[in-house]
């Protein structure tokens, strides 16, 4: 009875008239609860199986090693990078990205990509998601009052009426270690406005005095015949160059905070699927710094790094995906 309390006071902490049946007449709790979720718009999973897993306690089996989050920066982050493929592939390194976010985080915002130049930002309209842990409540006052901040400096935004992985695939990780924070679902644009847009997002939740962290969901080099990218050949050679090189020089990029320099990097060596959502977390992590600047090793790290050949146990492999787990601040 008062879990199902805590639920509806969560979903509707503003409707009085709920409050009111709750606290002076009981028995219509029940009825009140149906109502609340009956009118509550909850985005649907879109993935099929086999991206993450659908049961509770397999999701607990795999994120439980990860609390707490890298030793490095010991659960202290305001913004990181997380990989987006099946988690069998990079679900270790999103969790340990996921899991070092600030523990004391009332929102938590997840940026995803896969959008090309001249797209608006898009935010997902719904009250809220499913994941397989339950529900996360959408923090509504958050997306008005960053839609506010957009409109204001004519950056465009849509909703988000599109199936895509990079946003659902770090959702349960989000839930897991989150439990009781509110989601903020976005995706950035792979152009220098979604620096500017990360650093309003930041604004947008100083306004509002929100504990505010960030998680821009990433993968690196798509390199092989699957992707129609490559320019080093096949094999031991091709890999080495991608993680030695390619993947290497879009990190440091990354580390140095310059997000002219990630967009150079990420279009001249096709080294991300998604610069837009890092360079609204760099935006977003800027914008909490009294300098307003990112110091490679101090602030930013780079947690760890992999690719799908290393998963896989190929030394010499056809085709494959790089991936890594930063630390932002």
């Amino acid at each position: 009875m008062i879990a199902a309390m805590y639920t509806v006071m969560q979903i509707a902490a503003t409707t009085e008239e709920i409050l009111v049946v709750l606290f002076e007449d009981p028995i219509y709790i029940y009825s009140a609860f149906r109502i609340i979720i009956i009118a509550m718009n909850l985005r649907e999973p879109c993935l099929p199986l086999g991206w993450y897993p659908r049961e509770k306690s397999k999701i607990e089996e795999f994120l439980k090693p990860f609390a707490g989050g890298a030793a490095s920066v010991a659960g202290s982050s305001i913004a990181v990078i997380a990989p987006h493929a099946g988690w069998y592939y990079s679900g270790s390194l999103a969790a340990l990205a996921v899991s070092s976010l600030d523990s004391k985080a009332e929102t938590v915002v997840v940026i995803g990509g896969h959008l090309p130049r001249d797209m608006p930002v898009l935010i997902a309209a719904e009250d809220g998601v499913k994941t397989p842990l339950g529900s996360m409540i959408i923090d509504k006052e958050l997306r008005k009052e960053f839609e506010k901040q957009l409109f204001e400096k004519q950056i465009s935004s849509q909703s988000d009426r599109y199936n895509d992985n990079t946003v659902e695939v770090l959702l349960p990780m989000v839930h897991y270690f989150f439990p009781k924070a509110k989601l903020l679902w976005l995706r950035f644009p792979s152009e220098i406005s979604s620096f500017d847009a990360g650093k309003l997002l930041s604004k947008a939740a100083a306004a509002l005095g929100r504990h505010t962290v960030v998680a821009a969901s990433v993968d690196l080099t798509h390199y092989g015949d699957n992707y129609g990218f490559a320019p080093k050949g096949r094999g031991k050679a091709a890999l080495d160059w991608v993680k030695d090189v390619n993947d290497a020089a879009l990190i440091k990029a990354v580390l140095s905070g310059d997000p002219a320099v990630v967009l150079e990097c990420a279009e001249k060596d096709s080294s991300t699927c998604s610069a837009g959502a890092i360079l609204g977390a760099l935006g977003f992590a800027n914008g909490n710094f009294a300098d307003g600047k990112l110091v490679d090793g101090k602030q930013a790290k780079l947690l760890e790094y992999s690719t799908s050949a290393d998963v896989n146990g190929d030394p010499s492999p056809t085709s494959f995906v790089g991936y890594a787990a930063i630390s932002l601040g």
